[in-house]
């Protein structure tokens, strides 16, 4: 049995996602937090560990990700997901950057809420899918993400085989490995190495950055290119 925190201001939000989550996940057991202070003594008088934290950005005590680094501080093993009104690419991307384990917008649907917090609760990070489809808007003032070329330079996916395409395609779905072994009738362990090679080649650290490096439709042209495998 999972334990969920609800980490909310707005106790008309916390009585719809707990009743979402009792629906659909009906083994939980949910805790809620009118406030980040209330959150953190939740957490370290609670008997039993919480598995994920569900947090809000717009607590009053801790506005924007003010809240996400002081839990990331007090508790860095204690899973968080991002739960916002806020769709900004890239205060998702600051979230991921600080240890956050997802970002769900307020206004998802309850089938994809519930499919977002299985995928968390199964070790996965999670991310809204139009960010996943979409490359950042142009911003004269960034630098470029680490493994992103700029459009005068080769494509990141340049340096990948046909199978390593096929591999950061189910990243991007957000497969974990041993299902794209299975897909792929390849074993679990020759996808580790893929997707350390492809980590290697984009110059990313994570997959969730691999995922972001990723121009979504070069992506998808290469494979329709694709020779069928035997």
């Amino acid at each position: 049995m999972y334990t969920l925190m609800v980490a909310d201001d707005h106790p008309l939000f916390r009585e719809a996602i707990g009743a979402a989550i009792r629906a659909g996940l009906p083994s939980c057991r949910l805790l809620e937090a009118g406030s980040l202070d209330e959150a953190l003594h939740g957490i370290a008088t609670e008997e039993q560990e919480i598995d994920l934290l569900l947090l809000d950005l717009g607590l009053p005590d801790a506005a924007g990700l003010a809240g996400l680094e002081r839990l990331r501080e007090a508790c860095p093993a204690l899973p968080v997901v991002v739960v916002s009104a806020e769709r900004e690419r890239r205060l998702i991307l600051e979230s991921i950057a600080l240890g956050a384990v997802g970002y769900i917008p307020k206004s998802t649907p309850r089938r994809a809420l519930l499919t977002a917090l299985r995928q968390v609760l199964g070790g996965q990070v999670y991310l809204p899918p139009d960010i996943m489809r979409r490359p950042a808007p142009p911003d004269p003032g960034d630098a470029p993400l680490a493994g992103v070329a700029s459009p005068d330079a080769a494509s990141p996916l340049d340096a990948l085989t046909d199978k390593q395409l096929e591999v950061l395609a189910r990243l991007v779905r957000g497969d974990a490995n041993k299902v794209i072994a299975r897909q792929l009738d390849i074993a679990e362990t020759t996808v580790k190495t893929h997707v350390s090679a492809i980590l290697r080649k984009l110059d990313v650290g994570s997959r969730v950055q691999a995922i972001l490096a990723a121009d979504q439709v070069e992506l998808a042209a290469r494979l329709a290119r694709l020779r069928p495998h035997d």
